[in-house]
């Protein structure tokens, strides 16, 4: 019976290289969306109410591309990428729409309601063209180098997210201005989305003419195989067995539940951060002053640290021979650099907690994806499965952003208090680790 074939590492890496473009993306609206509305002139207590619509919109389309894409073929296009490329057009044409929120004329609230506007098309785009990435790893990739190309996935988002990161603060160092009119985006941050739409669309057209998918019936024989490893007095299908099912829909939601500590808690370090470093180290909290766009860039020059401790931290885990331990040893890292964070007021100092920090993106990357595309492997609807659980990323998201406002009231106003919580809520999400069944996958 047909079994997937080990890749070569070129071909695992084909697989995601577009993925790095993608990140670019999502990295320039995690790293500026809060500095871009609070530039429009949001109330800080309002700003993480502006967060709750890119995983809403996640939450929606996720779903429905990996629902849609099970059941998709269009020959040589497959059925994945062209989920991935029509997410890809449509995240360049919105990426060169939203920082220009404030720039077209508009009273503060028109430029606001634009700016949410194109704020959810990016990111429906982007999660319509980041999904495909993580099905088509879990659909040509067997289980033995399942974690290898998931870790090539996490270096490729960190490095994506790296060079987003940086972006506003390259542009600043060679001469664009970091500065606008009161109420305008300034153009460091346009041009970092301009350039970062191109590079995302190259990274696509890559992966397209380099990645040919398996055939509907190519992955019915996989499956099958797959199953028939697992079967005991029953007969080797190409779909699981209740016990299989069982299995996979407990560690769904085993690992559902570690994610949403760990989801809410980088919600408020996107929500927050640019408020805590510009009161902390600028001293500042008016939106318009140079102080707080100086903090803007920094803000991204320390996720950029951040995706750099990612990568660093993907190479060691993989020497953890108990999966639970590593993945909850990291949270436990990431929790206390957020703790950090709002006792530092030297900009440079600030590289420390951030660096920790990345120990629990890595994680947060790799793991979750691993198990569940291992406890759901040999099942046809992988990709509904992972349209579903992206659920547990967005959800969490969609609670803290939603509470955001009342907590940050709540905590006297201070935004650093918001990290100090994220800490919290990363150091719970490592306990839950352990309730995480994992008995066909022991390391």
């Amino acid at each position: 019976m047909k079994t997937k074939p080990d890749l070569k590492f070129n071909q695992l890496w084909n697989i995601s290289f577009g993925f790095f473009g993608v990140q670019i993306a999502y990295a320039l609206q995690s790293a500026n969306i809060s500095r871009i509305f609070a530039t429009l002139g949001a109330d800080p207590h309002n700003l993480s109410y502006f967060w709750i619509l890119p995983p809403l919109m996640g939450m929606v389309v996720q779903p429905l591309v990996g629902y849609f894409s099970d059941k998709t073929w269009l020959g040589r296009w497959g059925r994945r990428i062209p989920y991935l490329l029509i997410g890809a057009l449509a995240a360049v044409i919105v990426m060169c729409l939203l920082p220009n929120a404030g720039s077209f004329g508009l009273t503060i609230a028109g430029a606001m309601t634009f700016g949410l506007i194109a704020l959810m098309f990016l990111d429906t785009s982007i999660n319509m063209a980041m999904q495909p990435f993580k099905m088509m790893v879990g659909d040509m990739v067997n289980e033995k180098q399942k974690a290898k190309a998931y870790s090539i996935q996490s270096f490729l988002c960190n490095a994506g997210s790296l060079v987003g990161y940086i972006f506003p603060f390259l542009f600043t160092a060679i001469g664009i201005a970091n500065i606008a009119p009161e109420g305008v985006v300034p153009d460091s941050v346009k041009w970092s989305f301009y350039v970062g739409a191109a590079i995302l669309i190259l990274c696509v057209i890559y992966t397209i003419s380099h990645v040919k998918e398996y055939t509907p019936q190519q992955m019915a024989e996989f499956n099958a195989a797959a199953n028939a490893e697992s079967a005991t007095d029953q007969q080797a299908s190409a779909e699981m067995s209740p016990a299989q099912k069982k299995h996979a829909i407990r560690v769904f939601f085993e690992v559902g539940l570690v994610q949403f500590f760990c989801w809410a808690a980088f919600m408020y370090m996107w929500t927050y951060t640019n408020g805590t470093i510009a009161d902390t180290v600028w001293k500042t909290t008016d939106a318009a002053s140079e102080g707080y766009q100086k903090a803007g860039n920094w803000v991204g020059i320390l996720f950029a640290v951040q995706a750099i401790g990612s990568v660093l931290w993907a190479v060691v885990l993989p020497q953890f021979k108990n999966i639970k331990l590593a993945y909850a040893v990291s949270l436990v890292i990431g929790g206390i650099g957020f703790a950090m964070v709002p006792y530092i007021d030297n900009q440079y100092m600030l590289f420390v907690p951030y660096f920790l920090i990345g120990f629990a993106w890595a994680a947060m990357l790799a793991m979750p994806f691993t198990m569940v595309t291992n406890a759901f492997e040999g099942s046809s609807r992988m990709g509904t499965a992972l349209g579903l659980f992206n659920c547990t990323i967005c959800v969490p998201q969609i609670v803290a952003a939603a509470l955001g406002g009342l907590l940050l009231a709540a905590m006297n106003s201070v935004q650093g208090n918001m990290l100090l919580l994220a800490g919290i809520l990363l150091i719970v999400g490592a306990g839950c680790v352990f309730i995480i069944e994992d008995k066909k996958h022991k390391n």
